[in-house]
């Protein structure tokens, strides 16, 4: 049985490690200095606030979960999934905390971290997004089976992993909570997005409010370059397209270097222009 099915997903990371063989967990007590962080951590960001209220409820509870981890040598462990409990116990002054010790490699390592930090919506929409990313370039993953292990439609992994080509301000932007993945899908692939960000943040704008700005910004870019145009080059595009009945852009800068583009629908369209050539030529 694959624990990391879709179904598996859905049932929780506790149910995920009892899916592993006896022979390859253990169950100790492990002191807080012989454990340190997954170095395949996706999450990077802990709220100083929640962590002291954890801490509180650690010092009145305990420990409810235990954390997850992989031994590195024979007396210090590498956490998989409970950093944020670990972090807390600090805090809550404990020795000792309680862990599952698994049979990981780096691959199952970061899965398990990935499982666990996407089912609580522990992760901001960059750290998700460079998660994925990483299992595609280090683990030989492709979207469609991140799709299929996380139990998220295609399109929303690509969309994620999209946000990962906005500038850095942007992105710091998403990670800090001051622009949401709503808005910041948006900005992919628009010019200026930083000024744009900063607009959407400073207005207050609703997501579809600035989906509007930025279509408005869109077109007024393209009326402007409408104008840009020559009028005799203008002039010279229609005259061709009336000659020869197919739709031409002609594109030249202050040096007279450009290019003719003939906008062609079938094969006999592209025979078409090719027979006006040869003849001219």
């Amino acid at each position: 049985m694959n624990p990391f099915s879709k179904k598996g997903l859905g049932r929780g990371l506790s149910s995920l490690i009892g899916d592993l063989p006896s022979n390859k967990k253990t169950s100790n007590k492990v002191s807080i200095a012989n454990l340190k962080p997954n170095k395949n951590q996706p999450r990077k960001r802990f709220d100083e606030v929640s962590l002291i209220e954890l801490s509180q409820s650690i010092k009145e509870k305990g420990i409810i979960q235990p954390i997850i981890a992989r031994a590195v040598s024979e007396s210090n462990y590498e956490i998989i999934a409970g950093e944020r409990r670990w972090l807390a116990a600090q805090k809550a002054g404990l020795h000792e905390v309680p862990v599952v010790i698994v049979d990981a490699d780096d691959l199952k390592s970061l899965e398990f971290a990935i499982i666990e930090n996407v089912q609580r919506n522990d992760l901001n929409a960059i750290e998700e997004a460079q998660s994925y990313q990483k299992l595609i370039d280090e683990f030989g993953y492709d979207q469609d089976k991140v799709s299929k292990f996380i139990g998220k439609s295609r399109a929303y992994i690509t969309n994620s992993i999209r946000l990962l080509s906005l500038p850095d301000d942007v992105l710091n932007l998403i990670r800090f909570n001051k622009l949401t993945p709503g808005h910041a899908k948006i900005l992919v692939g628009v010019e200026n997005s930083n000024h744009i960000a900063k607009k959407i943040i400073d207005k207050k704008l609703s997501v579809r409010q600035a989906e509007n700005l930025v279509r408005l910004l869109k077109s007024s870019k393209k009326s402007n370059l409408a104008k840009l145009v020559d009028p005799n080059i203008r002039n010279l595009e229609s005259s061709i397209t009336e000659k020869i009945g197919l739709n031409v852009k002609i594109k030249n800068n202050k040096k007279n270097y450009g290019s003719i583009t003939f906008d062609f629908k079938s094969l006999d369209q592209l025979n078409k222009i090719i027979d006006i050539i040869k003849s001219n030529y």
